[in-house]
């Protein structure tokens, strides 16, 4: 008779978690903190990458990377480049650097 009434407590305990799958977690789904802590991740992820595709729309560099150099630099190392390979006279660098605006050996860059 033990055994029966142990059957018949089982079959109410299948039924009752059948019809109330919540049921089975005493105080609601595992982890409800982990979702919430996911989607706030999740929405500060969305919006940082808006506010560096607005940064990008408006034309501006993200603040990590470095600022562009300026093509008169590639040309004056060109031009130190082709003089060190003794491609062109001094006469020549000399004329090319003053089109330039620069004076070599300044460590300014520009001659003003």
């Amino acid at each position: 008779m033990a055994t029966a009434l142990t059957a018949a407590a089982g079959l109410a305990a299948e039924t009752a978690l059948s019809a109330d799958p919540a049921a089975r977690f005493h105080h609601g789904p595992p982890f409800p903190p982990m979702i919430g802590a996911a989607m706030l991740l999740v929405l500060l992820l969305l919006g940082l990458l808006a506010y560096l595709w607005f940064l990008r729309s408006k034309g501006r560099r993200p603040p990590w990377a470095a600022a562009p150099e300026p093509p008169e630099h590639a040309a004056r190392t060109v031009l130190a480049e082709r003089f060190a390979r003794g491609d062109i006279t001094v006469d020549e660098f000399l004329e090319r650097a003053s089109v330039l605006n620069w004076t070599p050996g300044e460590r300014g860059g520009d001659r003003r």
